[in-house]
């Protein structure tokens, strides 16, 4: 017999939520399935691919591998929770700009790590950005224009911080 869903408390995109959720639900599936927040893909389902990142406490973190029950009173960041269409996030206005999408399925653990990457290192160089990036998959080949969007935000971002 399935144990009975316990209730769950966490921040999701600045918002408090509570849920209940079954034992051994992923955060992926709790913030796709009951939160109804598509920025975070299903690729791989093992963690290795990138497409369900998500920050937790400012960390990148996998939601298709992190029991949602990890994320009890964390501040969760999605796509959907850095900015909006009249007015994005400068990772994503420079992923925008950079037209740094084919399909897009990775944008969302590529932006993602951005973020994370230039919080912790605002300026960083060519290796820094690859060594960040390494473990995010594109399958489309935009690697290029990947690269260059990065180093567009950090321009962006030092921009807005000064």
């Amino acid at each position: 017999m399935p144990e009975a869903p316990a209730p769950l408390s966490l921040t999701v995109n600045d918002a408090a939520v509570t849920l209940d959720l079954p034992q051994g639900t992923t955060l992926l599936e709790a913030l796709r399935a009951d939160l109804g927040l598509h920025g975070p893909k299903y690729g791989c389902g093992y963690g290795q691919c990138g497409a369900c990142s998500v920050l937790v406490d400012g960390q990148v973190a996998r939601a298709c591998v992190m029991p949602a029950s990890a994320a009890s009173g964390r501040a969760v960041t999605t796509l959907e929770g850095l900015g909006r269409a009249d007015s994005p996030h400068p990772v994503q206005r420079a992923f925008i700009e950079a037209e740094a999408a084919q399909c897009g399925y990775c944008l969302n653990g590529m932006i993602l790590q951005t973020v994370a990457l230039l919080q912790a290192v605002p300026d960083p160089d060519e290796a820094t950005i690859r060594r960040a990036l390494r473990h995010n998959l594109c399958r489309c080949g935009t690697h290029i224009e990947i690269l260059k969007a990065v180093r567009l935000a950090a321009r962006y971002m030092a921009e807005q911080t000064s």
